[in-house]
């Protein structure tokens, strides 16, 4: 299975486990992370979850010869990232987190990440879109001129800089993202868990009031970006391992 789960008390630690392939997202990514957020939300002794990926790489996004699969019913793509959960996760950063790796981040309401982290929205460098949120999600999380560097270059920011907008809640050393994962999660599972998720569904509907809008926005974008010939080139240079050559139309 691409993904484990492993229980701590009252923490569901979910572990994607596809190294070899950058932790990609293939449709069995996608049935795995929907079953073990289905388990976090469906189980009441559980109140906190946890993502995290391996030692040098959370995840790289989708699997671009598989695709990611499809959206689930309660989970939306990767089955995470349009879930309305009601109980906290927080992502457990080592490595890279690119693509629609950062955007299972922004996903999340917490983040720990080592030194060695990284986080980017790359999908512009090869003619494609950020489709799953990590265009408004990222401008609802760093401040608005950082959103636009890492969205319109597609560069990667460290985990340092990060930290350093408030991004990432805990930095820690290379190898502890997890273990300071269970520490902050020990923080939250010490209050009352009915007022932990109360207070979460206010902030999550306050803060994501304009999602419908975003969602549409993006879908417009979307239909005009994957038409283009800019984006067919840059599937096949990244396929190909080429520079791309864009001619705007």
């Amino acid at each position: 299975m691409p993904v484990h789960v492993q229980r701590h008390d009252h923490v569901l630690v979910m572990r994607i486990d596809r190294e070899e392939k950058r932790n990609a997202i293939d449709p069995d990514t996608t049935a795995g992370l929907d079953a073990a957020m289905n388990e976090l939300e469906d189980d009441d002794e559980l109140w906190v979850g946890i993502i995290t990926g391996g030692r040098s790489v959370f995840s790289a996004g989708s699997d671009l010869r598989l695709t990611g699969g499809d959206p689930t019913p309660r989970g939306g793509e990767y089955g995470i990232i349009r879930r309305s959960h009601a109980k906290p996760v927080i992502a457990a950063v080592e490595g890279l987190a690119l693509g629609g790796g950062m955007e299972i981040v922004l996903a999340c309401d917490l983040v720990v990440a080592s030194r060695a982290a990284c986080f980017g929205l790359p999908e512009i460098k090869r003619g494609l879109l950020a489709l799953y949120g990590g265009v408004f999600r990222a401008a609802r999380t760093l401040p608005l001129n950082i959103a636009r560097e890492v969205v319109l270059t597609g560069d990667p920011i460290s985990a340092e800089r990060a930290a350093s907008f408030g991004f990432v809640n805990v930095l820690c050393d290379d190898g502890e993202a997890l273990d300071e994962a269970l520490r902050l999660a020990a923080r939250i599972v010490v209050n009352a868990p009915v007022s932990v998720r109360e207070s979460l569904r206010i902030l999550e509907r306050t803060v994501a009031a304009l999602d419908d809008v975003a969602w549409e926005e993006t879908r417009s974008a979307a239909r005009v970006v994957f038409r283009s010939e800019d984006s067919a080139e840059g599937r096949a240079a990244f396929l190909e391992k080429r520079p791309p050559v864009w001619r705007n139309r």
